[in-house]
């Protein structure tokens, strides 16, 4: 696969990310506005639960299927690819049942581990989705095999609209009628559900419609070659599934320990626990943003490494991991920056008060070193180490566990964020080192930290330019601006203008050069006539 396919299956997915995540996050949005600070507690509890589930659900069978696809098709073996497709979907389908069980019935017993029987109605609510996602990541990793982005990115789209407008519906008919925050909080799960299904029917329309256009040798699939198959797919889905979890699996700390953890320090009862919980969660909401549109983005980085390891392509594995942990860095540490000048008015903007708003500020470093670890993962897995990241996982959990316990005694919800970012980083790094060993890319310390720091300081000033600019004429001259809507006026200025201010500068600093584009030609051929025209090319 060319750099420039890789570039457009980037961009779909990407587009696709932004938009599906922006629904995501209103999904989020309106739990709080609508419901309140505890009601989102209790979602945000069970949220991370359901998301892991799924990872396990699944079992990294979306990568693992989009690799092999890859691989059959690069030997122009349709029916194999075919065979890998039929087999993971019934294993998938037989995982979905099983988890859907386990947490339907089991709710009760998550309840208690939470800490908070509240939610037992809300995991109920989300089990169902468990019956259609898994099918739908299968039918999701087979075209991203292809290479073909645009079922995955139109499946995601509609899943999150869907998701979303149920919500509301839900919400709005919920806290009408006087409903209690248990009811008002399954209600918001319940949308995963919904959106699950409208996602699984997308995908399967569009699988019989690409069924039809294709020539597929008839080939029996035996027993005896579904268990061999099956069998090659586990072992490559399993360490993968482990290697995808990192920010669910914090999540599910969190879940499982702060509710705990702030009802104890705090001598707060079950209902503000939770309450505070739902707080601090607005931050995580914040960083789950930036953390999921790379997630989306980087499936496309495994079938690329799988088929540049199998061609032997060294120089050019070096090359792309180069790129792409670079890339990923530079977008990361302007989004860290970028949420940490403006974290006031965003959490005003989403979320009517800046309650939350030091945990949210610690948070936003955690946005870099997870968006790093997510590409770091990827890049590992399609490169054939599958374990490497699922171990460095397990050691980042376990620093997260210890660190809760020790931070929020001290520091309550700030603590349990600032571990937050110690594990990311932990895990972030463990990945980055083996990486380096595995592929040798370089690291030159002006690109990554010299160059970086002058465009931060340099977005960072525009940004309180316009912060402040806009926050004296609202004080002074357009005096009487509801005080949320100046705050929504104030974001998207500072965050815009900060994130144009950025992108030129790290052009102009020679951040990304000439010879970063040349390996992206579909990307170059669009920005090079810019940069001329503006005169920072010759």
């Amino acid at each position: 696969m060319s750099q420039s396919t890789l570039l457009r299956g980037v961009t779909i997915l990407g587009a696709a990310a932004i938009i599906s995540k922006l629904l995501g996050t209103l999904q989020k949005i309106p739990m709080q506005n609508i419901g309140g600070d505890e009601a989102f507690g209790i979602y945000s509890a069970v949220f991370p639960i359901y998301t892991l589930i799924i990872f396990l659900a699944t079992a990294g069978f979306p990568v693992a299927i989009s690799k092999f696809v890859s691989e059959s098709l690069e030997k122009n073996n349709e029916a194999e690819a075919f065979q890998i497709l039929k087999v993971s979907c019934i294993i998938l389908f037989l995982s979905g049942l099983l988890f859907f069980s386990l947490l339907f019935f089991g709710a009760h017993i998550i309840a208690n581990a939470i800490d908070n029987e509240h939610t037992i109605m809300a995991i109920q609510s989300i089990s169902f989705a468990l019956l259609f996602a898994p099918i739908m990541s299968a039918l999701r990793g087979y075209f991203q095999g292809k290479h073909n982005m645009i079922p995955t990115a139109i499946s995601q789209v509609i899943e999150q609209f869907v998701r979303v407008f149920i919500m509301i519906i839900l919400l709005l008919y919920l806290t009408y009628n006087g409903y209690s925050n248990e009811w008002i909080a399954a209600g918001g799960t319940f949308g995963s559900t919904a959106g699950a299904l409208a996602g699984f029917i997308v995908m399967f329309f569009i699988w019989m419609k690409e069924k039809n256009h294709i020539q597929i040798a008839s080939t029996e699939l035996t027993i005896g070659s579904m268990l061999k198959l099956s069998k090659k797919l586990i072992h490559y889905a399993l360490p993968v599934c482990l290697g995808s979890i990192v920010v669910p699996i914090l999540g599910i700390v969190d879940s499982f320990t702060l509710p705990r953890l702030i009802g104890i320090y705090q001598g707060l009862n079950e209902s503000h626990a939770i309450e505070q919980f739902g707080i601090y969660a607005r931050g995580l909401t914040l960083i789950q943003l930036v953390a999921m549109i790379f997630t989306s983005v980087s499936v496309a980085l495994v079938p690329l490494m799988a088929e540049l390891k199998l061609k032997g392509h060294k120089d050019k594995i070096k090359v792309q991991t180069e790129l792409s942990i670079r890339f990923t860095w530079l977008i990361g540490i302007a989004a860290s920056f970028g949420l940490f000048f403006c974290i006031k008015p965003i959490l005003i903007m989403l979320f009517e008060n800046e309650l939350g708003v030091l945990s949210a500020s610690i948070l936003s470093f955690a946005i870099v070193f997870s968006v790093l670890n997510i590409v770091s993962t990827s890049i590992l897995q399609g490169l054939g180490f599958p374990f490497i990241p699922a171990v460095n996982l397990l050691i980042a959990t376990g620093l997260k566990v210890i660190l809760n316990v020790w931070f929020v005694s001290l520091w309550g919800i700030e603590g349990a964020a600032l571990s937050t970012v110690f594990a990311f980083v932990a895990a972030s790094i463990l990945n980055l080192i083996t990486l380096y060993r595995k592929t040798a890319f370089s690291i030159k310390f002006s690109n990554y930290f010299i160059k970086p720091i002058f465009s931060i300081v340099i977005m960072g000033i525009s940004i309180y330019i316009i912060y402040f600019g806009l926050q004296f004429i609202f004080d002074h001259i357009a005096q009487g601006l509801e005080y949320r809507l100046s705050a929504t006026i104030i974001s998207l200025f500072a965050v815009s203008f900060g994130a144009m201010t950025y992108l030129i500068s790290i052009f102009v600093s020679r951040t990304i050069s000439e010879d970063d584009l040349s390996h992206m030609p579909s990307l170059s051929n669009k920005i090079s006539p810019l940069l001329t025209k503006i005169k920072m090319r010759k």
